[in-house]
């Protein structure tokens, strides 16, 4: 019996050690594709050129909040909020989970789905990287538009579900996403990872949605690039490049890595 544990205990610490030094080996094989990725990334810059979501968006919630709103509600926004808490609105947060600090960035937090009615009543309504997480967003968008006041905003940027990013993550599913993550992109674990749906998770489908509860002034702006999240394997982060950009020449919009949508609640004006 001795024999035959201290034989086990033998085997676990070696394949502990192999485990161990693979581990080590592919860490450093996606350390050297990323500093290549990076590499091309500025040996052409204009190849691989990104237009980003977040200049678009933040210009508009700007322009919606020179409408002076008394309060204005982040949706998704758990504890890194779009913008900063200041006595111009009551900024509200809502998620389904809280951290301590989330009642230090918010002048008030909300623990819930965004499926579900929506305490108060909010001028504006902003989200980012957050309606691809949400089962049924039907049932979103239709609790955002009873939360905002008559002629209210609303601004989002929704990753689109037909970008090779979103594809793979649909097919590794949430367990795998936990364990490759901290592998293939270090430091935001806390960022990434959430179970994703891509319920209506299209610039067509997600403005039918927006028509159906009566928003209007609906505005879809597409965005093609994601490539960052392919940089764990240089050739890979090469086509996606190659693939956004010709989306991106083509209008493609349902291949795109995602997209803005705004719009408003009709006045009560309109409304009668």
């Amino acid at each position: 019996m001795r024999v035959f544990t201290f034989g086990v205990s033998s085997n676990s610490t070696r394949l502990g050690r192999v485990s161990l030094k693979l581990s080590s080996l592919l860490r450093r094989f996606i350390g050297w594709n990323k500093q290549l990725s990076y590499a091309f990334a500025e040996r052409w810059p204009r190849l691989f050129a990104t237009r980003s979501y977040n200049e678009l968006l933040r210009t508009r919630i700007a322009d919606s909040l020179r409408d002076a709103p008394e309060a204005v509600l982040e949706v998704g926004g758990v504890d890194r909020p779009i913008l900063t808490k200041h006595g111009d609105f009551e900024y509200v947060g809502v998620d389904i989970e809280d951290k301590p600090s989330c009642y230090d960035v918010y002048d008030r937090f909300l623990v819930q789905s965004v499926e579900d009615p929506i305490h108060g009543r909010y001028g504006l309504i902003i989200s980012t990287t957050l309606m691809e997480h949400v089962p049924d967003n039907r049932a979103a968008v239709r609790s955002m538009f009873e939360a905002l006041t008559p002629g209210g905003a609303t601004h989002h940027y929704v990753p689109s579900k037909w970008h090779p990013y979103s594809i793979a993550l649909r097919a590794v599913g949430p367990v795998w996403q936990a364990r490759l993550i901290p592998l293939l992109r270090p430091g935001s674990e806390e960022e990434t990872g959430y179970p994703a749906f891509f319920d209506h998770c299209t610039g067509r489908s997600m403005r039918k949605l927006f028509e159906e509860v009566g928003f209007e002034r609906i505005e879809v702006e597409y965005f093609y690039w994601a490539t960052d999240y392919f940089s764990f394997l240089a050739p890979l982060y090469f086509l996606v490049n190659l693939y956004e950009q010709l989306c991106d020449r083509l209008g493609l919009g349902l291949l795109g890595s995602g997209f803005v949508i705004s719009a408003r609640k009709p006045s009560s004006r309109a409304t009668r």
